[in-house]
Parts: C-alpha cells; structure tokens; sequence
C-alpha cells in the first residue's frame, strides 16, 4: 500500500516542488530523500493525514537545507519563503506538466522514456533497467543527460502554449505507448518486470485521460492499451511460448477490460477527430468483440 502510494504520489509532489523551486535535479534530490524516510516511517507510525502535504514539507526542509549553505541563503530563503515547512500545501496537481517536460522535445526517445519512468512514474533505477533490458548504469546515464538537457537549454515547467500544444502531446503519447510496447512484446527478460512497465504505461495514460478527458487521441491510446492488455492471459503457454491471435482461446480474455477499451473508442470516433490511435484502437476492438477468429468482422 505505501509503495503504490508513494509512487503515485511521486509526480505530483515532484511536480509541484519544480515549479516552486525550478530546478529539476535538486527537486527530484530531495525528492528522493523524502520518499525514502516515508518508506521507513509510514509504516511504522501510520499514514499521515495529508501524504502529499507531508512529502512537500519533508522535500522542502531538506532542498532549503541544501540552499542555506550557499553565500546567497538570505536571498533565496526568502525566492522560497512559499514553501517552507508549515505554510499551506498546493492544492494544485502538476503531473501533466512534469509529464510535458520529461517528453521535452530536445530530448532523445530513450532519455524521455527514462525519465518519464522515473519522474512521473516513480520507479527507481534499477526496476527501470530491467523493464527495458539496459544496464543500471545505461539509464542513470539518460536520467542524468536529460536532466542537463533540461536545465542547459531553459525549458519551463509549465503547459506548452496553444500553438505547440497539439505536437507535443503526440510526444507524450508515443513515449507512453514505447513504454507499453516495450513491456507487451517482451521475449526475453524478467517476464514480471517487463509486465510491470506494460501496467506503468497503462496506469500513466490513465492519468493523462483523466486530466484530458475529451482528447480522442488520448482516450484512442489508453482504448488500445486495454484492448491489447485483455488478451495478455492468453498470447502465450506456459511456457512462454506465444500464441497467434487466430489459435489464442478467447475464454481467457479479460472481457470487461475489452467492454471498458471498446467503449472508450466508440465515444472518441464519434465526437472527435480521428487519430493512429484511436484506428488502432478500433481494429483492436473489431478483434476483441469476435468469439471466435472466423468471426472476425474484416
């Protein structure tokens, strides 16, 4: 429980100390420090009242700890007088900022991928690089050149303006669905990891629709993730052997996740304009409404 929580807690509490703070590293720091004392003492004393508020205040003791031994601790005490321990909470949620800016457009796929997972999606280094089969080392590396990217090139946290809006959520929804791919069609590996960063991308583009609930090609990515995770029972044997899609016994889809993605479909194609995904998506649920492959409606 405290794990799920944290994790899910990770984007909005890091998001919330970069827009006051502005620096990416030093925030995620601290961050890092905070999440690692309420993984020791939430258990042992009980979940605080407000979790989110309790990481903010313990984030931010220790970011202005760092800053007061700087010649300059007056000036910058008081740039975040805003957030010192004890003053009110934001009530505000930045994921889907923090989301834009680790999908920032001067950064590679790799190094969006990475540290998407790590910022927004709370996994460590080490459950990164086993889900994408990479060296720990390979990813700290990407995390690190991002986040120097990040800060050489001035990009801002806040929502990219109207005009850069449409292109840069394309961004944001291929990195998700790398992610899912990455962790769908793996062949070799730690099959429980690799199914963990399938369910992480899912879980991400579930939050993106929440946040962005009338965009088609959000609802269009988050329908064809749940179609295609519905067959996941039964794409391969025992062994690991995979199944094609016209042997697969149908029984062992998950026929209420197919119902959820189908319906997500169906709304977008009829109230917005169609995008790739959501043509993937109906493909997908062509195939997930046929009892059988001999069924199918080509």
């Amino acid at each position: 429980m405290t794990t799920e929580l944290l994790r899910e807690l990770t984007p909005e509490v890091l998001g919330a100390l970069i827009r006051h703070f502005g620096d990416f590293e030093s925030c995620e720091d601290a961050l890092q420090e905070a999440l690692a004392a309420a993984a020791v003492q939430w258990p042992r004393d009980g979940l605080p009242g407000n979790p989110k508020g309790w990481l903010i205040t313990v984030a931010s003791r220790r970011r202005i700890g760092r800053w007061r031994t700087d010649t300059a601790r007056r000036k910058r005490e008081e740039t975040v007088a805003a957030l010192t321990p004890g003053g009110p909470v934001p009530d505000t949620d930045d994921s889907l900022t923090l989301l834009f800016l680790c999908c920032h457009p001067s950064l590679t796929m790799p190094s969006q991928v990475a540290l998407t997972l790590r910022a927004v999606g709370g996994l460590t280094t080490a459950e990164i690089a086993r889900g994408l089969l990479v060296p720990e080392a390979t990813v700290a590396q990407r995390i690190s050149r991002a986040k120097a990217t990040i800060k050489r090139d001035g990009a801002r946290f806040a929502m990219p303006p109207g005009s850069e809006r449409g292109e840069r959520l394309a961004t944001v929804l291929n990195v998700l669905y790398l992610i899912y791919t990455e962790g769908h069609t793996a062949g070799s590996g730690d099959r429980l990891t690799r199914t963990e960063l399938g369910a992480e991308a899912l879980r991400l583009t579930r939050m993106l629709h929440t946040t962005l609930p009338d965009d088609g090609e959000v609802a269009g990515l988050l329908a064809l993730m749940l179609l295609t995770d519905a067959r996941r029972p039964a794409r391969t044997t025992h062994d690991g052997t995979l199944v094609p899609l016209d042997e697969q016994d149908r029984t062992r889809w998950d026929h209420g996740i197919i119902a959820e993605g189908t319906t997500l479909v169906s709304n977008a194609l009829a109230s917005t304009p169609i995008g790739p995904f959501q043509l993937q998506a109906a493909i997908a649920a062509v195939h997930g409404e046929a009892g059988r492959h001999e069924d199918t409606d080509w």
